[in-house]
């Protein structure tokens, strides 16, 4: 079977990842899993209850922010 791939613009660089991903699979392939990140596409929040329903296209922009705590 033949792999397709897309490129994204992940936080501002492109980025290439196999076609049919979402957002979940995006951040298990980041290794960010259960960490405390927020995901915007095409500038627009992406509920966390929401990451495995929503497919990445080409060409999305794909923003990540990361929660890190300190003092």
């Amino acid at each position: 079977m033949l792999n397709i791939e897309i490129t994204i613009a992940l936080n501002g660089a492109n980025h290439s990842l196999d076609a049919h991903k979402n957002v979940e699979e995006l951040i298990d392939n980041l290794s960010l899993s259960g960490k405390a990140v927020a995901v915007a596409i095409n500038r627009e929040i992406v509920p966390r209850n929401l990451w495995q329903q929503r497919q990445l296209q080409s060409a999305d922009q794909v923003d990540i922010v990361r929660a890190i705590g300190g003092g």
